[in-house]
Formats: C-alpha cells, sequence, structure tokens
C-alpha cells in the first residue's frame, strides 16, 4: 500500500480507472432507466457501482491533491505557458467534482424505493434527467483532468 501512495503516476492511474468505473456504471444506469421495464436489480448494481467508483476516485485524487498536486504540479503549471488551466479548469473541478458522489447516493437512494414508487414516470424521468446530469458532469470533469494533464506537460517542454 505504501508503494501505491508514493507512486504519484499509480495514484492517477488509480484516480482515472476508478472515475472511468463510475461513468460507465453511470451511463449503464441510464440505459437501464431509459428501459420500458426497469430491470431494478440491474439498476441498483449500477447504481451501486457507480457510488464505488466515484468514491474511490475522490480518495485517489484527493490523497495525489493533498500531497503531491499542490506542492509539485500547480507551481509547474502556473509557471507554464497556460497558467489558466489552474486557474479555470482546476478550480471548476474541484468544485464540481464535491457534487458527484452526493448526487449518486442520492439517485441510489431513490433505486432503493419501493417498485411502485420507482416505477412512476415522473420520479423515472427525473431519475433519468439526474442520471445524464451526473454522467454528462463526470465526463467534463474528466476533460478537465486531461486540460490540467496537458498543461503539466507542456510547462515542461
Amino acid at each position: 500500500m505504501e508503494w501505491i501512495l508514493a507512486n504519484k503516476a499509480v495514484l492517477i492511474g488509480f484516480h482515472l480507472g476508478a472515475a472511468i468505473v463510475g461513468i460507465d456504471a453511470f451511463l449503464w444506469l441510464l440505459g437501464e432507466l431509459m428501459a420500458d421495464d426497469v430491470h431494478i436489480g440491474r439498476a441498483r448494481f449500477a447504481g451501486f457501482l457507480g457510488i464505488l467508483g466515484f468514491a474511490g476516485s475522490w480518495l485517489f485524487g484527493g490523497y495525489y491533491y493533498l500531497n503531491y498536486y499542490g506542492t509539485l504540479v500547480k507551481p509547474i503549471i502556473l509557471k507554464g505557458s497556460a497558467p489558466w488551466a489552474h486557474a479555470i479548469a482546476m478550480e471548476a473541478k474541484e468544485h464540481l467534482f464535491l457534487f458527484l458522489v452526493p448526487m449518486a447516493i442520492t439517485v441510489f437512494l431513490f433505486l432503493m424505493a419501493d417498485r411502485t414508487t420507482f416505477a412512476t414516470s415522473r420520479i423515472k424521468n427525473s431519475l433519468r434527467v439526474l442520471v445524464g446530469v451526473i454522467a454528462v458532469l463526470a465526463l467534463s470533469i474528466g476533460a478537465m483532468g486531461y486540460i490540467i494533464s496537458a498543461a503539466a506537460r507542456w510547462a515542461t517542454l
């Protein structure tokens, strides 16, 4: 475990991998919710898997951010040719990222409602929208992560 926490590239890989699991799970969940007759077991599993993915990404990314980004990466980006990457993309990512896990948990709690409550079209449509927002938000955060990584690489050229 110590080797993982001391290896920046592995931390970023786990951060990204967990985020991809979360995004894919919520895209799967969106597909499940689009069906006329939702298979609630698969929907709940996809929602739970999404929570685990986003929470894992939170933990790995948070550890990296607290221990490496602020002291090693941020100064390089700010001195490089794209300091806006931190000022805009990282600041937005930091704040948007905080909403993913609570939003994912909210979806999961709705999925845990009894089948008759969940089957109402109003709740189902609202969940479709919320799950779609979560997926788009997570993909946008991923794009911001790419911008930040690129700015760090550009600064070292």
